[in-house]
């Protein structure tokens, strides 16, 4: 009796110990499939944004001002993707019967929190991640995937977190890689030009807007269900894109207030390119939902870490869907930006696990 009463709870407590293992690899791999899909939208946003009126848009007998190309375009880009996404997400968690769960959630603090993150991290770094795509090409995604190690420097800074040894070598390997990476835009006989820089510094600054996202996010998805936390992200965020960035942008470009909406309305009914994006929207939903998904299983530190591998993902989809479907000139990837994006895997992976490893031990 007394052998059984030992016994027993050493058996429970080796079952529950493997559980928590199953658990967490299946976090990893979901938050791994989450980089792999954000791909996948990076790829059908940038063949969207060249395909019908945006040919158009983007020539020279547009008529649009070279601010609207640039920047009102961008954030039309990111808009049209977000209202796509937020339309998908809602009619998923309709057929999963979780709608009712939306406007409830809205009005909790966390739902508050989960706004304000899907504004930081939609009209905010969305928008910087198109221009950047825009003006430099893909070699912006590992440049943008530097959110985990921004991530990790926030978190020190707001949360006091600890940087051990292990998550400084990763925020180095990071920016190194970057710079790999960043190097192939200057080939091909483009030069240093300011295009490029502009573009580079854009996909900083969406990595910027992810890492803040990550970290403010975090914390509410811990208590609302990824499932609806995603419908408000995507909703929060094709709102502000398509209404308020546009609008805005519109007037800084005096443009006026309303030509910004138009855009979106053009574009929103634009039967050669919106399929695209309609496709791409699905892609960021699932990607963003395995985000919040994979970070409650595995931990936000680990799974902004495997959201990283977008990094090598990004190029490899563009190559797939822009080079080869559609058969796109300008898309094959120099050896550095491969090796560059393998890096930045590496760094963003040792980043990830220093980090996680460190909120354990605390």
């Amino acid at each position: 009796m007394t052998e059984r009463a030992v016994s027993a709870p050493a058996g429970a407590l080796e079952a529950k110990k493997k559980m928590e293992k199953s658990f967490r690899i299946k976090g990893i791999f979901i938050a791994l499939m989450s980089g792999f899909l954000y791909g996948g939208y990076t790829a059908f946003m940038t063949q969207g944004m060249s395909t019908g009126v945006w040919g158009e848009w983007y020539g020279v007998a547009s008529g649009l001002s070279a601010f609207a190309v640039v920047y009102t375009l961008s954030a039309v880009g990111a808009a049209v993707n977000d209202i796509c996404s937020a339309v998908w997400s809602i009619i998923y968690a309709a057929i999963i019967g979780r709608l009712g769960d939306f406007g409830r959630s809205l009005k909790s603090k966390p739902g508050v929190i989960l706004i304000i993150a899907a504004i930081i991290g939609g009209p905010l770094a969305s928008t910087a991640y198109v221009v950047g795509l825009q003006m430099a090409g893909s070699i912006i995604i590992p440049i943008a995937a530097l959110n985990a190690a921004i991530g990790a420097i926030i978190g020190r800074a707001v949360y006091k977190q600890k940087l051990s040894g292990g998550m400084i070598l990763g925020i180095v390997i990071c920016f190194g890689a970057a710079v790999l990476i960043g190097s192939t835009g200057f080939s091909g006989g483009t030069g240093f030009n300011v295009t490029t820089i502009i573009g580079i510094i854009a996909g900083f600054c969406a990595a910027l807007g992810w890492g803040i996202e990550g970290a403010v996010g975090g914390y509410a998805c811990c208590m609302v269900d990824y499932e609806v936390a995603i419908v408000i992200r995507q909703c929060t965020s094709g709102i502000a894109n398509g209404v308020i960035l546009v609008s805005i942008l519109s007037l800084i470009g005096g443009d006026g207030i309303g030509s910004g909406i138009a855009l979106v309305g053009q574009a929103l009914t634009d039967a050669p390119s919106v399929w695209m994006f309609f496709i791409g929207g699905v892609f960021a939903s699932f990607s963003f939902k395995f985000w919040y998904k994979g970070a409650s299983m595995c931990g936000a530190a680990l799974g902004m870490g495997c959201n990283g591998t977008y990094a090598f993902w990004g190029p490899v989809w563009c190559l797939v869907v822009c080079g080869l479907i559609f058969g796109v000139d300008g898309y094959a990837i120099p050896w550095q930006g491969w090796v560059g994006a393998v890096i930045m895997v590496i760094g963003i992976v040792i980043l990830a696990i220093s980090q996680d490893k460190a909120s354990k031990e605390a």
